[in-house]
């Protein structure tokens, strides 16, 4: 057989799956193998019946969800109209990325690999489920994986087993080449582009919407910042409802861009235009020319944690001994344990690791910034209100994430830290956003009540959800809402207690730190079993969770089971196979984060 390309079809949320899929490609290309990698709608599907060699690789969204990038990939493939054997000439295999800490672990990749063998597929090797939750990150589960895909491809290619490959220490060309201005003299609109003419505003093209307040709503004494926004999206075309989520990418603190152009030896005034090494598309959110400080400031994700590929290519730049010893190191199968204990334990960010390798950094190049920093990543916030109650209006809680580790800077939040930086009291300050669709879906029915859950900021989309049944005369709400302490961090305690006067809603509170036992949403769950009992069996109510991921979701799971058993008669089987029924009709929905 002569020698194949390679064809490696990714689908991201988070980043994590293309920068695996980049991973296999560099290892690809060491081979000298012709190899194309892509986001999984990117690719004309149709194709597929034609491929000889493919490699899946892919994450698991919200409660069993494929990424937004293969959606319609998804959809095309699921289609009951295709032939059995339609796949018998692909040889392929499938990676997931997973995280075991959520209820459906891996599960687009699970469905990718059984749907890609009943079209007739020929799977190279067992599906990959890398985790998240392992000690060591997905690559205790990707490198062994590798490992073993190639050993299959070479079986099947003799031909390729002879190449001489690479050195692993040679830098592979990069995807981009800088071209950098001489002149400053013009001035140029520097900021991301923006279009303005489309009709719904997208990733593509996001709305300038204005903040027209960002108010602290703990009290200052409060541990937790927490944070609650307003835009304005008069003239966007964004039209929501109660679950839908707002986007927006987040940018690098000023101090930030100032050291990592100061590291780089390079000036953030200077202008550049970029070329294309290949035939792939320059980034269209840049604009052509770019400031290196724009770059930096919006594009480049220098805050973020680095992965392993982020070492391995440093590596390759390494002329001190010292240090090249060392990330050839962090690079190694063996040295992963050491790289989890300098980098991911202590949440050590890419621009503090370029201050620690001080030779190699400034040997870097600039045409090299693309393949060793990921693009910064959109954020998603569950939406706050409704248009109904805020008509123009789109709000959002965050809680400013801080924390520490062993290093002696607190951690902080790349978008919240940003978010709350923002103050439109010293002047206009507009933030590129886009909607989306949530995974929470509210009955239309007027008669159905909703049982809400929604602990801290997990309140958000619930209060979105009341003011949209509110304004549709929908009266039948309990919401379950709990916090450390009723005088801290009771977010919109007046408008819950206006609610209830009205007769629009019961409200019950866990304040867990005001006594001396804590006391959690799971408590006055199975405080009020009868009540509940009553309006999910007599009133087919939907019951919702929406916070964080930790122990809260399952632990209310658990209270609820007990309420079925207790008020229901039902044994501890029955009462799990009523939940899975409930979340399988919609009755029962939740949307974690962590």
């Amino acid at each position: 057989m002569s020698s194949p390309s390679l064809l490696i079809l990714y689908g991201s949320q988070t980043g994590t799956a293309q920068d695996t899929a980049q991973r296999i490609m560099r290892q690809a290309q060491r081979r000298r193998m012709q190899v194309q990698v892509l986001p999984l709608d990117s690719y004309n599907v149709a194709n597929l019946i034609s491929e000889s060699l493919v490699v899946f690789v892919c994450s698991t969204t919200g409660q069993g969800d494929p990424p937004d990038n293969m959606k319609n990939f998804w959809r095309f493939l699921f289609r009951k109209s295709l032939p059995a054997g339609s796949l018998g000439l692909l040889d392929c295999a499938v990676l997931g990325l997973g995280d075991s800490s959520y209820p459906k672990f891996n599960f687009v990749a699970k469905k990718l690999h059984k749907r890609l063998l009943q079209l007739g597929a020929s799977m190279l090797l067992p599906v990959g489920l890398a985790d998240d939750q392992h000690d060591l990150g997905a690559d205790a589960v990707i490198d062994p994986w590798l490992t073993l895909l190639w050993e299959k491809v070479f079986t099947l290619y003799p031909s390729l087993a002879e190449v001489i490959p690479l050195r692993e220490d040679e830098p592979l060309p990069p995807t981009y080449t800088f071209h950098f201005l001489d002149d400053v003299k013009e001035e140029t609109d520097d900021r991301l582009r923006i279009a303005m003419d489309q009709t719904i505003p997208s990733q593509s093209h996001p709305f300038p919407a204005r903040m027209v307040f960002n108010k602290r709503v703990t009290e200052l004494s409060h541990f937790q910042d927490v944070r609650h926004i307003e835009f304005d999206i008069t003239g966007s075309n964004i039209e929501f409802a109660a679950g839908d989520v707002v986007v927006m990418r987040p940018c690098n603190s000023p101090e930030d861009v100032e050291l990592f152009c100061q590291l780089l030896r390079l000036d953030p005034e200077t202008r550049f235009t970029l070329r294309a090494t290949d035939n792939t598309a320059v980034p269209a959110r840049l604009p052509q020319p770019c400031s290196v400080g724009q770059l930096v400031e919006s594009f480049l994700d220098i805050a973020a944690v680095p992965r392993r590929s982020f070492f391995e290519l440093l590596s390759t730049f390494a002329t001190n001994e010292l240090e090249r010893d060392k990330l050839a190191e962090f690079s190694s199968a063996a040295g992963q344990d050491e790289l989890h204990s300098y980098c991911n334990r202590p949440r050590r960010t890419a621009l503090e690791v370029l201050a620690d390798f001080p030779h190699t950094t400034a040997e870097l190049k600039a045409d090299y910034l693309f393949e060793l920093f990921p693009e910064i990543q959109p954020r998603s916030f569950s939406i706050a209100s409704s248009l109904q109650a805020h008509p123009n209006r789109l709000q959002i809680l965050v809680a400013v994430v801080q924390y520490k580790t062993k290093l002696y800077k607190p951690r902080r939040g790349l978008c919240s830290t940003w978010l709350a930086s923002l103050d439109p009291a010293q002047g206009e300050v507009c933030v590129p956003l886009w909607v989306k669709k949530g995974s929470l879906k509210f009955p239309k029915e007027k008669d159905t009540p909703v049982i809400m859950v929604g602990p801290g900021t997990g309140v958000a989309p619930f209060r979105s959800a009341l003011q949209e049944r509110i304004a549709e005369g929908k009266t039948a709400n309990v919401l379950f809402f709990g916090c450390r302490s009723e005088t801290k961090d009771f977010y919109f305690k007046s408008e819950w207690e206006d609610m209830t006067k009205a007769g629009h809603l019961v409200l019950f509170t866990a304040f867990s730190r005001d006594q001396e036992d804590k006391v959690y949403v799971q408590h006055r769950v199975r405080e009020n079993a009868e009540l509940l009992w009553d309006l999910i069996s007599k009133k087919r109510a939907c019951f919702y969770i929406a916070g964080n991921a930790k122990e809260m979701p399952a632990s209310v799971c658990d209270a609820l089971k007990e309420v079925f058993q207790q008020e229901g008669g039902v044994s501890a089987e029955e009462a799990e196979q009523m939940l899975v029924a409930m979340e399988r009709t919609g009755q029962f929905q939740s949307e974690t984060w962590s």
